[in-house]
């Protein structure tokens, strides 16, 4: 057996992700916080990228996919929103929303919350890449892994979108 035809077995055994996803409560950590006393801006990225992992593993395009079939994906855009401060010691979970998807592209949105408040703290879309890594090029997802995400799309399709998709970076309109 190939070890596409492998990974595509051991694909069929592991279940589509919720819709939305709802990564690990994660907790923030010390040398996170800045001198404002909060979580520095570049950590909200870092979790909401560690969330985004979690559902790669259940899309199947984690690390064994890369080492497999080596490919990958590559952030190519993203759109940080940040709503309320979060600090050391407050748990956050993150939501995952994966709005669209093309045959080498995956649109999401991510909601960073208070864990056990449940309040929001940031924002985050984001347009991924599909690579092939051995060219180091933008490709097309394997028909397997397509159908896979094309059912993840259709099925958080069926949740309320959250609002903020779409925002963009300008001055307020007077």
């Amino acid at each position: 057996m190939t070890s596409a035809a492998a990974a595509g077995d051991r694909l069929k055994t592991i279940p589509l992700p919720p819709a939305p996803f709802l990564s690990s409560v994660m907790q923030i950590e010390p040398q996170w916080i800045d001198y404002n006393g909060h979580l520095n801006m570049a950590y909200y990225n870092v979790m909401m990228d560690r969330a985004i992992d979690e559902m790669w593993l259940q899309l199947g395009i984690g690390p064994a996919y890369m080492k497999e079939r080596h490919c990958s994906t590559f952030t190519a855009e993203c759109h940080v929103r940040y709503i309320r401060e979060i600090h050391l010691g407050d748990p956050v979970q993150v939501t995952v929303y994966v709005l669209e998807s093309d045959e080498k592209r995956l649109h999401t949105f991510e909601e960073l919350r208070h864990a056990t408040e449940g309040w929001l703290s940031a924002t985050s879309e984001n347009m991924t890449l599909h690579m092939d890594m051995t060219q180091r090029k933008v490709a097309a997802f394997p028909p397997d892994i397509r159908a896979r995400i094309q059912a993840v799309v259709a099925s958080h399709a069926t949740v309320p979108r959250p609002e903020g998709i779409g925002r963009k970076v300008a001055m307020p309109q007077r």
